[in-house]
């Protein structure tokens, strides 16, 4: 490797061998002019000195402002006088290829960067279109309602009740709507805090069964426990919101299942740490193509049934967001033709 292919080859080195080089070349040609033994050396002297002190200003002060005016495209702090200082006259100067590679790493991130904000910008553009039409349907319903109720409708007693109660059912939705919204904003923000306390986690199964039973029992699904995880298990958790979560999970099972299907949970002891819990159900499945997506908000695999079944889109969100909140994650296994199973992990109550 030759001696200017160096990665530490700084300007005072390249300024030296410069100006060597350029001496000795004039101090051999001024041999073959004068005889005079003296007259190689004093111009090997000077053009030494003019060279190296010329090359290395040039290198300082060109070069290396170019070099200035690179970083202050790539950072965004600015130095004081007494840093500006340090950099110039302290700490060795970075070589040419130092700087490459720091115009390299600024390019490398800028990248990521951007499509990062492309990424985010498409799934605010999607978000917000689904935030406009999942508000649009409960508010447009009522409205429909209340303008039939108020053409002339109010006074026909065949219908005003039914379209009353219609109209209520909307808003309720709208409600449900916003209520949803406002929770995950306050788990993402960490506004909501978790009371921890120690609990069964089959208890609190059996809670939500028999909240959902006759749910259940209107579709002839049944409700039960995986064989061999009876047994109880104490965990540490939010016990109202890993309720919620469950009562997300199991509700959305009745839903997207089938007639005369099953609804069963596992709960698994994982080590002395953590606790494993999973609900299972034999329905249509989801395609592996939604899996990735399945937790977003308004994210639906078959928006068609979604919407006719009802909710708010935002079930799975919030199961995510309450489970992150306790340090853990909720992973999904699904298989069209086969049924679904939502996982989540909680710690282990300390015995």
């Amino acid at each position: 490797m030759s001696l200017l292919d160096s990665k530490n080859l700084s300007p005072r080195l390249l300024s030296f061998f410069t100006a060597l080089i350029a001496g000795l070349t004039n101090a051999l040609m001024s041999i073959f002019i004068s005889n005079n033994w003296k007259i190689p050396i004093v111009v090997f002297v000077l053009t030494f000195t003019i060279i190296y002190l010329l090359y290395h200003y040039t290198l300082q002060r060109f070069i290396y402002r170019k070099i200035k005016l690179i970083y202050k495209f790539i950072y965004q702090t600015k130095a004081t006088k007494r840093e500006e200082y340090f950099y110039e006259n302290v700490l060795p100067q970075k070589s040419i290829d130092e700087v490459s590679a720091d115009v390299q790493k600024w390019a490398t991130q800028k990248k990521d960067e951007i499509e990062l904000l492309k990424a985010n910008e498409k799934f605010r553009k999607e978000f917000l279109m689904n935030l406009a039409h999942e508000l649009r349907t409960p508010i447009f319903s009522a409205q429909g309602y209340v303008d039939t109720l108020l053409g002339g409708a109010l006074k026909d007693d065949s219908v005003n009740i039914k379209f009353l109660t219609n109209a209520s059912r909307s808003i309720d939705r709208l409600a449900r709507l916003v209520d949803d919204l406002d929770g995950i904003s306050k788990l993402e923000s960490g506004k909501t805090p978790l009371i921890q306390e120690s609990f069964v986690i089959q208890d609190l199964i059996k809670e939500v069964y028999e909240e959902l039973h006759l749910k259940a029992a209107s579709r002839v699904i049944h409700l039960s426990f995986k064989k061999g995880t009876e047994r109880p298990l104490h965990v540490t958790a939010d016990k109202l919101k890993i309720k919620q979560v469950l009562v997300n999970l199991v509700e959305n099972a009745i839903k997207y299942g089938n007639d005369n299907g099953s609804v069963i949970t596992g709960c698994y002891e994982l080590d002395d740490k953590y606790v494993y819990v999973e609900v299972s159900d034999d329905g249509p499945g989801i395609g592996e193509e939604h899996l990735p997506r399945i937790f977003e908000r308004f994210y639906r695999a078959d928006r068609s049934r979604s919407r006719s079944i009802g909710g708010t889109g935002l079930g799975l969100a919030i199961v995510k967001h309450i489970i992150e909140a306790h340090g853990h994650t909720v992973n999904v296994r699904s298989k069209p033709g086969v049924g679904s199973s939502f996982g989540f992990t909680l710690d282990k109550a300390a015995t």
